[in-house]
């Protein structure tokens, strides 16, 4: 269940348009700032800095096709993330060379070790599963990717 309240249709963003991991995170950072409530401040520069600093250590593309941006940052109160499909791929710089059509951008408080790794170890198993990559690829909605989400999560807990 941790992943469907991480990934909600209104942190899922289908068609995304970046070329290349820097807009990408530009892309997803701003995706994510429109769910803070008005009024809260949203730490965007710490959130883009966190992510690159995460990936100047090594490119979180590990797997054909999609990539698992993560960071800590301070300002998060709570484990965020977001959701992207890409139709056209996104040169991510990947271990593999391969383009990235799904990336699944982590964001974790500082604190925030123990629900940042299960999400991850989860989004691990889940991304083994080839029905699981290519049914959440071809989604037509943010709600429709939340439900293939939803589903594969649950039977993995079954």
């Amino acid at each position: 269940m941790i992943l469907q309240k991480v990934f909600g249709p209104s942190t899922i963003k289908i068609g995304l348009e970046s070329e290349n991991k820097e807009e990408l995170f530009e892309e997803l950072v701003d995706h994510l700032s429109k769910t803070f409530p008005a009024g809260t401040r949203f730490p965007r520069a710490e959130v883009i800095q966190a992510l690159e600093a995460r990936e100047a250590k090594m490119s979180t593309g590990i797997v054909k096709g999609i990539a698992l941006p993560h960071a800590k940052v301070e300002g998060i109160a709570c484990l965020k993330g977001v959701l992207g499909i890409s139709r056209s791929g996104i040169d991510y710089d990947s271990l593999d060379g391969h383009p990235v059509y799904l990336v699944f951008m982590l964001l974790a408080p500082l604190g925030g070790s123990e629900f940042h790794l299960q999400a991850l170890q989860r989004l691990a198993l889940l991304i083994a599963d080839k029905e699981f990559v290519q049914r959440l690829s071809t989604a037509s909605s943010p709600e429709e990717a939340q439900a293939v989400l939803a589903e594969f999560e649950k039977n993995e807990d079954a």
